[in-house]
C-alpha cells in the first residue's frame, strides 16, 4: 500500500524550531495541483522566491520537507501537475508519492485554518504540538482525519466489486463510505452495505488500516459475509456497477497503492480468512 515504504522512514514528529535550508524540498499546491520541478521532482527553497518562513511538515529518510504559499504561476522550469497524474506517473517512486499525498493533507489543513472558525481571529502555530491556536478565544485546531471503511462483502468464492458513479475512474473497487456521528466502524460497515447494495451482512471482521492523505482519510478495511438474500439492490446515485465476482475473475486496480486493491488481491488469492 502507499504507506508501505520500508526501509524508508517517515517521521511526522512536530518540530516548530526547524529552519529550512536552501536545499530543503518544498511541497506546495495550487488547488489540488502539485508544484514540481520539471515533471518529477520537488522544488527546493533556493528555486523559489520565499516571502514568509517555510512551515515544517515532516521528515522522510532524514530529509525535512516544508510548505510555502504557492506562486500564482509556475516559475520557469516548473509545472503544476494533478495529483492523479503524479500517482500514475511511473517515473515517480512510491516514497515521493506517499510524501506528497501526506503533505497535501497537512498543506490543505494549514490553508483552511488561517482564521479561527469560532471567532474569526487569525490563528497562530502552536509552539508545543501540531495544532493551530486562536490567540483571542483559545480554540485549538488539530489536523483533520476522517474515518472511513472499505468493505469486502463475500459469499463463498464471490465478492462484490463496484464502480463509482459520476467519476472518471474505470477500475473496480469495493463498497466504501465515511463513518457518521454516533457510529462504530462496524455499524458503518452495516449501514454502507445496506445503503449501497441493499444487503445485510454478518461476521464483520477487521483486516487492516491505511492513511489516505488526499482525502484526509484513515481507512479501515473489513471483510464480512452476506446474511440472507444475495440480490444486489444498487444505489445508482453512488454506483454505476455492483456485481458478485468470482475470485478468479477479479480484475485488480492498476497499482498496489490502495487498501481496496490489497483486499481484492487477498480475496483473489484466497487469503481473507
Amino acid at each position: 500500500m502507499i504507506q508501505d515504504i520500508y526501509p524508508h522512514k517517515f517521521n511526522n514528529q512536530y518540530d516548530p524550531a526547524k529552519e529550512a535550508k536552501p536545499d530543503s524540498p518544498i511541497i506546495t499546491f495550487k488547488g489540488r495541483d502539485l508544484l514540481l520541478k520539471g515533471e518529477t521532482h520537488l522544488p527546493v527553497c533556493s528555486d523559489l522566491e520565499v516571502q514568509d518562513k517555510p512551515v515544517y511538515l515532516f521528515n522522510v529518510d532524514g530529509v525535512d520537507y516544508y510548505y510555502i504559499l504557492p506562486p500564482e504561476e509556475a516559475p520557469s522550469g516548473m509545472t503544476y501537475r494533478r495529483m492523479r497524474d503524479v500517482r500514475y506517473d511511473e517515473r515517480i517512486d512510491q516514497v515521493l508519492t506517499f510524501t506528497v499525498m501526506t503533505g497535501y493533507q497537512l498543506v490543505r489543513w494549514y490553508k483552511d485554518n488561517v482564521y479561527c472558525g469560532t471567532c474569526g481571529s487569525r490563528t497562530e502555530h502552536s509552539k508545543t504540538e501540531r495544532a493551530l491556536s486562536c490567540p483571542s478565544c483559545g480554540r485549538l485546531i488539530y489536523p483533520r482525519i476522517i474515518p472511513a471503511v472499505i468493505v469486502g462483502i463475500t459469499n463463498g468464492d464471490e465478492i462484490i466489486l463496484t464502480k463509482y458513479a459520476g467519476r472518471d475512474i474505470n477500475y473496480y473497487a469495493l463498497v466504501a463510505g465515511f463513518t457518521e456521528i454516533g457510529e462504530t466502524l462496524e455499524e458503518t460497515v452495516e449501514r454502507e452495505v445496506m445503503e449501497e447494495v441493499g444487503l445485510k451482512v454478518k461476521n464483520i471482521r477487521y483486516y487492516k488500516s491505511q492513511p489516505w492523505g488526499v482525502a484526509d482519510d484513515i481507512l479501515a478495511g473489513f471483510f464480512c459475509e452476506v446474511d440472507g438474500d444475495t440480490t444486489i439492490k444498487m444505489d445508482e446515485s453512488e454506483l454505476k456497477v455492483a456485481q458478485w465476482t468470482k475470485r478468479e475473475d477479479i480484475i485488480l486496480q492498476p497499482d498496489n497503492f490502495s487498501l481496496t486493491n490489497e483486499m481484492m488481491t487477498v480475496f483473489k488469492e484466497g487469503r481473507e480468512k
